[in-house]
């Protein structure tokens, strides 16, 4: 080693968990496949564009939930953001892999207050009851896992 350098220290586990990185990517990977397995367990199959779309959508509401002031906010509101999150980023999927690359990943349109077969009333009440369960998930996840 040459003067004035310095030897890097090892990555350790310890280390990489305490990155926010190494945070983010454990979130999504979490997000998806908790998506996927309640995908399967709701309808027998699952498609790669709900892991992304599940990740995604968990990884927005646990960096939301890491701030006080939507913290601070009742449950119930709280469930309500995390509904429109889900809602909102199924349609954009939709979009994308059902109407635009013919996929057919899922079709809403036999449910009732459907939009374009890619999103509904009845999902949107199933993804506002799943925030009650979502962002103290969150919470557990921070404290526990990541020692926040």
């Amino acid at each position: 080693m040459e003067v004035g350098q310095t030897k890097k220290a090892p990555v350790t586990a310890g280390a990489f968990f305490s990155s926010h990185i190494a945070e983010v990517l454990l979130v999504l990977f979490f997000g998806g496949v908790a998506y996927c397995a309640l995908e399967v367990l709701w309808r027998g199959r699952t498609h790669i564009s709900m892991a992304i779309c599940g990740g995604v959508c968990f990884l927005i509401m646990y960096e939301l939930q890491r701030t006080e002031k939507y913290s601070a906010l009742p449950l119930v509101l709280r469930a309500l953001f995390g509904a429109i999150i889900i809602t909102a980023a199924e349609l954009i999927t939709g979009c994308i892999v059902n109407l635009g690359l013919g996929l057919e990943v899922w079709d809403y349109s036999r449910l009732p207050l459907s939009l374009w077969g890619q999103i509904c009333l009845p999902f949107s009440l199933l993804w506002f009851l799943l925030g009650f369960i979502i962002h103290p998930v969150c919470d557990l996840l921070r404290r526990f896992v990541f020692g926040g």
